[in-house]
């Protein structure tokens, strides 16, 4: 599939620059949706490393509605506990913890905690499901210009090799160094968490070298700044390196020579025993968020709209649910004629989630700075996250307020998640009569009880959160209508 491979008044409803996790989630949902839309990259392939390698329970519900999760679930692993080693060569076995905290599943919270993948894998599996929806990425697609105020119902992009393309809407999800929120004139707001350097890379080890694959190496005393060598499934004996420098002036070296002589100086692995650097890159820890998360028909999504530390797993999984808030809504605009006014509610909702998120991650990692606990609780995993108060938020019923994440639950036949998964809305009848409701976009069900929810109507929207909730179904039909979806 080509830029050019469909040549008519708009070349897609939806342009998606950048194939990172946010892209190819956004793309997949748009695909389920009807939505004509194509996903371009820069480079040549999607990206080969690890960088973002934890998935949140949160984002784990997000890839069971994908009916993904089963494949993600086998590709990775749970965490690993963490080791600490001491002494002056690095070879004393000290304490053990978790890093994150762990908890049992319950009806309610069937994924209880965090799960490790590399970005490169899971990228994999998102790009194939991708492909199975009929859609694909187009590489080598360098963006160099936009426009908007020559057409007032679309997006013109320009490319680097001349080409060009109309959409009706852009949605920039290319990265912290986003090249469509420059062109935009957006400022991106933040500070350093941190002023000393870091790498971090992937690497083979050779199979007797001193690590093992079962716990996540630390050796926080090593001269020059600390490492950890975490193992990482997909592939045997694959490592993510993540190194610190003590001297904020430090120049990482992120060459394969670089890294091995890195690790070898830092811990009791030799450089003869790294195999393989698969990648590796330099950065300096950040919290920063754009001041606007849309300029007209163009959004701003996952690092393009926020950067964060990487304490606590946090950027991907906040990136993949901008994706998942943004989908449904412009599927909504763009095949059921809902009011473009729906759009504004990415932003109003999306922006102070990230600013929450992005607090805790720099507490957490000033916390370990200043040699706190370093286990991350329950917090990381987003369960708590929600809309209460937003303009997609509209009353309550039984336990839960509009807004809330919506509970699993099991029944006699599956579970409400099953009955969540798609791209419609879900209407609960619990302990109450359904109202009559003629469209294919709501599914109704009538449970006689459950006391996760109580007694009372509850409308989740396509993203798992409640919408709407009351005990009788006044409003209702008004909230829909929003949304683009008449009940008769």
């Amino acid at each position: 599939m080509g830029l050019n491979s469909v040549k008519e008044a708009f070349d897609a409803d939806v342009l998606i620059c950048g194939a990172g996790p946010t892209g190819l989630v956004l793309a997949m949902d748009l695909a389920r949706r009807g939505v004509s839309a194509l996903l371009v990259e820069k480079g040549d392939r999607l990206f080969p490393g690890s960088r973002g390698k934890g998935l949140q329970p949160r984002t784990q519900e997000v890839l069971h509605d994908f009916g993904i999760l089963d494949r993600v679930r086998a590709a990775g692993s749970e965490y690993p506990r963490m080791l600490a080693w001491e002494g002056p060569d690095g070879r004393t076995r000290g304490r053990e913890w978790d890093m994150m905290e762990r908890s049992e599943p319950t009806e309610q919270t069937p994924y209880a905690n965090g799960l490790i993948i590399g970005q490169a894998d899971l990228q994999a599996l998102l790009h194939d499901e991708l492909r199975a929806l009929g859609g694909e990425v187009v590489f080598d697609a360098e963006l160099t210009g936009l426009d908007q105020a020559a057409d007032a119902d679309a997006v013109t992009a320009r490319f680097a090799d001349g080409r060009e393309l109309r959409a009706r809407y852009l949605v920039a999800a290319d990265g912290g160094k986003s090249v469509v929120r420059r062109l935009l004139g957006v400022a991106m707001n933040g500070e350093s968490v941190d002023p000393k350097p870091m790498l971090v890379a992937d690497v083979i080890v050779a199979p007797d070298a001193f690590v093992d694959a079962n716990n996540w190496h630390a050796w926080t005393g090593a001269s020059g700044g600390a490492v950890v060598l975490c193992p990482l499934p997909g592939a045997p004996r694959l490592f993510q390196l993540v190194a610190q420098y003590e001297d904020v002036t430090a120049v990482p070296d992120a060459t394969p020579e670089g890294v091995r002589k890195l690790i070898a100086t830092r811990t009791p692995v030799a450089a003869d025993e790294i195999s393989e650097v698969v990648w590796a890159s330099e950065f300096r820890p950040r919290a920063a968020m754009a001041e606007r998360f849309r300029v007209g028909r163009v959004f701003l999504a996952g690092d393009a709209a926020h950067v964060h530390s990487p304490a606590g797993a946090q950027g991907l999984n906040t990136s993949v649910q901008d994706a998942y808030n943004l989908g449904w809504k412009l599927g909504q605009v763009l095949r059921h004629g809902a009011p473009a006014a729906l759009l504004d509610t990415y932003e109003q909702e999306r922006q102070p989630v990230a600013a929450d998120v992005l607090g805790m991650s720099t507490r957490l990692h000033r916390q370990a700075l200043l040699g706190g606990d370093s286990q991350r609780g329950n917090v990381v995993k987003q369960l708590g996250i929600g809309y209460r108060g937003g303009p997609l938020s509209s009353g309550r019923a039984g336990t839960l307020e509009a807004g809330d994440r919506a509970p699993d639950g099991v029944l006699p036949e599956g579970r409400l998640f099953d009955l969540f998964s798609g791209p419609h809305f879900t209407l609960l009848a619990i302990g109450t009569e359904a109202p009559q409701i003629a469209n294919e976009l709501v599914h109704v069900h009538t449970l006689s009880a459950y006391e996760t929810y109580g007694r009372g109507l509850f409308l989740i929207r396509p993203d798992g959160y409640i919408g709407w909730a009351g005990q009788t179904a006044e409003g209702l039909a008004d909230y829909l209508a929003r949304c683009g979806v008449a009940l008769t």
